[in-house]
């Protein structure tokens, strides 16, 4: 009877972890801390549990979890060769340990609340969308991260528009590839959809617009799978003219655009412009790069390396301890090994979704990967920033798992 009441109280505890995953897929637009809250409530749930060799087995044979494993354990490993293994604990391990979480997050998510999970952060993204719009038209006064030129007041633009891009697919993934939605539904999400769009180019993160830009090519293609020549004139006839639109009617998407073109035709003229700064940062890292491009610096180096041999290049300017690029980053501390492991993740996530049965998997599987490799290029998504980082783990633990395996 004993042994029936604890299966019993495992059971809860296991489900209610799955509530949490919903509240944290709700809390990732709205806040930077609560997400990592909720994630201690569920590990002291999982550690109340204690079924540590169901869920090994449970979790052996899921290509996604070894291969995130393995990009862990890689740079565990690379402390071996750090030029500072200070730095390689509290920087660089500290935040590729949310890689964990996926196997942890896996193993609570039920294919039954597998819509929930979704519409907890779309949700939780038109609150943030209403609430700039807000800021915007004066309604309310600015607050948090949020001013009236950039109205992002939960979390800031550099995160708040790629989350905004990925909201937009998940929405245009209801409307046009499922039958599920009630007409009355289908009109909401066609709001949001546009509405969403036009924030997009309120706001200020050009990371999100140029993902948002990507993912719109992308599901055009989609849409048209067995008509290529038409998705091909649509994109070079929509595209554009959405550019000029925005660019026509945009401030802040306008001033962007006339900034980031004057200081590319002429980098040496700029040379303390954010554009230039990132491109001198690309340079050096690759410096670096080339003459460790196995293995790498080190786990924890980035920062040293790059002040090293920034001071033989360019000394005039700033060090950074971030590239503002996932690929430089991990080139320059793990090198092509390191590379090679976090593509390996993508592989993976593509591989298994392409294979699923299930549409949502079958889809949003696919372009979260694409998504995340698209945006890498300009800022360090997947690792370093937590709000994206919590995103790509949480979505990866609730879209790869086997819900055909009992676990």
């Amino acid at each position: 009877m004993v042994q029936l009441l604890s299966n019993i109280n495992k059971e809860k505890l296991r489900k209610s972890n799955s509530y949490l995953l919903i509240l944290i897929a709700f809390s990732l637009p709205l806040s930077i801390a609560l997400p990592s809250i909720l994630t201690a409530i569920l590990i002291i749930n999982w550690l109340l549990i204690a079924d540590f060799k169901h869920d090994f087995n449970c979790l052996k044979k899921n290509k996604v979890v070894l291969t995130s494993l393995g990009l862990y354990l890689l740079a565990l490993v690379g402390l071996l060769w750090s030029q500072s293994i200070t730095l390689g604990l509290t920087y660089t391990l500290a935040k590729e340990s949310r890689l964990l979480l996926i196997p942890l997050y896996m193993l609570f998510a039920r294919k039954e609340h597998l819509k929930y999970y979704i519409y907890a952060f779309l949700l939780a993204m038109s609150i943030s969308e209403i609430t700039s719009y807000a800021i915007f038209f004066h309604i309310i006064e600015p607050f948090g991260k949020a001013t009236r030129y950039d109205p992002t007041p939960f979390i800031g633009h550099i995160t708040y528009n790629p989350l905004l891009a990925i909201a937009i697919y998940l929405l245009l993934y209801y409307l046009l590839f499922t039958n599920e939605l009630t007409k009355k539904q289908k009109i909401l999400y066609t709001i949001f959809v546009v509405t969403m769009s036009i924030n997009m180019f309120v706001t200020g993160g050009r990371a999100g617009q140029i993902l948002y830009l990507s993912m719109l090519l992308f599901v055009i293609f989609k849409y048209f799978n067995k008509q290529k020549i038409k998705a091909l004139i649509l994109s070079f006839v929509l595209l554009p003219t959405l550019f000029v639109g925005l660019y026509s009617t945009s401030n802040i998407f306008h001033n962007r655009v006339n900034l980031a073109v004057e200081n590319l035709s002429d980098i040496s003229k700029h040379p303390n412009s954010s554009t230039a700064i990132r491109v001198n940062w690309t340079i050096v890292s690759w410096q670096i790069i080339k003459e460790h491009p196995i293995n790498g610096t080190g786990t924890g180096s980035f920062r040293i390396a790059f002040k090293k041999m920034n001071n033989i290049i360019s000394p005039d300017i700033e060090n950074t301890i971030n590239p503002h690029n996932m690929y430089i980053f991990e080139l320059v501390e793990l090198g092509i090994l390191g590379l090679l492991a976090m593509l390996s993740i993508f592989f993976y996530q593509i591989k298994y979704a392409r294979n699923s049965s299930i549409p949502i998997i079958k889809n949003f599987g696919v372009m979260l990967p694409i998504l995340f490799m698209i945006m890498m290029f300009s800022e360090s998504y997947l690792l370093l920033v937590p709000t994206t980082s919590y995103l790509f783990v949480l979505f990866s633990a609730i879209l790869y798992k086997d819900y055909d395996t009992p676990c």
